[in-house]
């Protein structure tokens, strides 16, 4: 059955793969992105040429127009079936090599982003009684790495509002899932898309060499492995699909998508849950 689906963050990467993905697969895709008329112009007319994709205007940075972009689809389509909060900014630097402003830019997209796409939607969720938000977060978001602190951080938010609001909305038939890619080629890792990195360059300066290289090995790493994989982007836009076609019930809280995690990523999740489970019980019993 089609359904109808709001992507944020489209002009490049996982999103615009995944609105590709849907559409093609004929789903009513709404392709939200940021400067329509601007620097994405380009973006959002190759998306709006493609059959069933629709292309909206959404700063999540921005109350005003987060509301505004689900108003208009709300008041055109009726509902919205699934929300797909991908829009994000990665980063990279020394935790003290952030100033404040940098890092609330990085959560303003990464987390507050999308409180702003929850209080936009479940209205309209709560009262169809059915919906799906999916949220794109990392394959570390459940615990962390140098050099990269403020990121996971941001991302690791956002898997406590999926683990959380999971429980809270599910009287309401509305589920929650999290997929936690790994490392792939996209206009956010090969350094096309500016990032929201450390930007006090006086105390990297500080720290000297030995940090420069700890750094380098992290990425040598990070992308030597993301090579040896043949890490492929559409392994997230069809396990996006994969989601949406499931039968409602049969969801899991995350799915993570990472081969080179090489399934240690799904032990921790595993291991995560049996723990939380016991937490509850010592405080519930």
């Amino acid at each position: 059955m089609s359904k109808t689906i709001f992507i944020t963050g489209t002009s490049t990467g996982f999103g615009k793969l995944t609105s590709i993905t849907l559409a093609n697969a004929g789903h009513t895709v709404i392709a939200g992105m940021r400067n329509v008329a601007g620097k994405n112009q380009a973006a959002a007319q190759e998306l709006s040429a493609i059959p069933n994709v629709e292309v909206v205007e959404i700063d999540v940075t921005s109350d005003d127009s987060v509301k505004q972009a689900f108003d208009q689809v709300l008041s055109k389509h009726g509902h919205i079936d699934v929300l797909v909060n991908n829009a994000a900014v990665s980063g990279f630097g020394l935790l003290e090599g952030y100033s404040l402003d940098q890092v609330r830019h990085m959560f303003e997209v990464n987390f507050y982003g999308v409180l702003r796409t929850y209080q936009a939607v479940l209205p309209s969720m709560r009262k169809a009684q059915n919906g799906l938000i999916i949220n794109i977060t990392s394959g570390a978001s459940g615990h962390t790495l140098p050099f990269m602190v403020p990121y996971l951080a941001s991302k690791f938010g956002v898997e406590s509002i999926t683990e959380g609001a999971q429980d809270e909305l599910a009287e309401y038939g509305i589920e929650n899932v999290s997929i936690q890619p790994g490392v792939y080629p996209t206009e956010g890792t090969n350094g096309s898309k500016q990032g929201v990195n450390a930007d006090k360059a006086d105390i990297v300066a500080e720290y000297g060499d030995s940090a420069t290289q700890k750094f380098n090995a992290l990425g040598a790493g990070l992308f030597g492995k993301m090579a040896q994989f043949d890490m492929d982007p559409r392994v997230i836009a069809n396990g996006i699909l994969d989601l949406i076609e499931m039968k409602k019930g049969t969801r899991p809280l995350r799915l993570p998508l990472d081969a080179i995690a090489q399934g240690t990523d799904k032990e921790f999740i595993e291991a995560r849950a049996a723990i939380k489970a016991k937490w509850v019980a010592a405080y519930t019993a």
